[in-house]
């Protein structure tokens, strides 16, 4: 048993093609656990003039240059040859075309603002996750927008956004992330300082190492997933959770074997929980703590075990446990060619 593939679409004139692209592209790698992300260059952004629009072989080839010898990049001209003008029109046509893939729409804070403005922009959110980057001065106007306020409701925590492409939609995610202030337009325009696109990547690869290797797991020596499990409960009982479920996800996806949800009756107490599997599990297992500050949504990853602590409203809101008690995804499809 495997998984579908999950392929992060980023779409856009990339007239030219710049170091933003690959900022969203290798955070989306980070956090979304994608094993592809394809820039779709599209043939004419219909909210913009063609005037400027340098031909299509042209920003295909930019992008490629910008892409490098990335090996989980893949640059297409795929909306072209589709026919597809309008997003909406696309992401429903990839779905049909490639049904064991799991796909999730990128983009920038910009877009989330202006999508409004989009063909049919609601129908978007309905076929497939959307993740959101933050760009520079949309950090406050890109969570208020039109799009944002209508599906306030099937809005993922960050904690969560690693599951994201295996979500039914709508289901989106907005990322504070470091702010890239590069852009197509000021480029076009002078206003940007030239970079060579080696200098760029050596820059972001910081984000994700260039190409990325695996996901991180406990060392050989380190406790084998059934004793991992037992520390974890144990912890748990210890510290008064509640409500402690257990989801077995061995064989049936990659991003662990166990999965454990638990509530806590205070942020307090979640911390306080988050502390003690800390402690309990940092001399067993490599570990990846996100969300404790705040003490609403913490997850612990420890690598063959993830660990959900909640507050209850929050728990009832995201329900965890009826997403993934579900029909998992079947087997890994074979590669599906896409051109370039």
């Amino acid at each position: 048993m495997g998984r579908h593939r999950r392929i992060g679409l980023l779409g856009g004139s990339f007239n030219p093609a710049h170091g933003g692209h690959l900022h969203i592209t290798l955070l989306a790698l980070k956090h979304l656990a994608l094993d592809e992300v394809w820039w779709l260059v599209s043939p004419q952004n219909p909210l913009k003039s063609a005037r400027d629009m340098a031909p299509l072989a042209e920003r295909m080839e930019s992008a490629r240059r910008v892409a490098g010898s990335h090996p989980r990049i893949r640059v297409s001209d795929l909306e072209n040859r589709l026919g597809r003008r309008y997003t909406a029109d696309t992401v429903k046509a990839l779905r049909r075309r490639f049904p064991r893939l799991r796909f999730v729409w990128l983009m920038g804070g910009d877009n989330l603002v202006q999508i409004r403005r989009w063909r049919h922009w609601p129908e978007i959110f309905a076929t497939l996750p959307i993740a959101v980057f933050d760009r520079p001065s949309y950090s406050v106007k890109a969570p208020a927008s039109l799009a944002a306020r209508r599906f306030a409701r099937y809005r993922v925590a960050p904690a969560a956004a690693r599951f994201l492409a295996d979500m039914t939609p709508p289901a989106w995610v907005f990322f504070h992330t470091r702010l890239d202030r590069r852009s197509a337009s000021a480029i076009r325009a002078g206003r940007t300082p030239s970079r060579n696109f080696k200098e760029q990547r050596t820059e972001l690869t910081a984000l994700v190492p260039y190409p990325e290797p695996s996901r991180s797991r406990p060392d050989p020596a380190a406790a084998p997933p059934a004793d991992l499990l037992d520390l974890v409960l144990e912890t748990l009982e210890e510290g008064k959770a509640e409500d402690v479920v257990t989801i077995d996800l061995a064989g049936k996806m990659p991003i662990a074997d166990q999965m454990v949800i638990a509530s806590g009756r205070s942020a307090r107490q979640i911390q306080a929980l988050c502390e003690r599997l800390e402690a309990a599990l940092s001399r067993r297992a490599r570990i990846v703590v996100e969300g404790k500050r705040q003490g609403d949504w913490v997850l612990i990853d420890a690598g063959d075990v993830i660990v959900h602590l909640f507050r209850p409203e929050t728990r009832a809101y995201y329900n965890l446990e009826k997403l993934w008690s579900g029909e998992l995804p079947g087997e890994l499809p074979e590669a599906e060619a896409i051109g370039s």
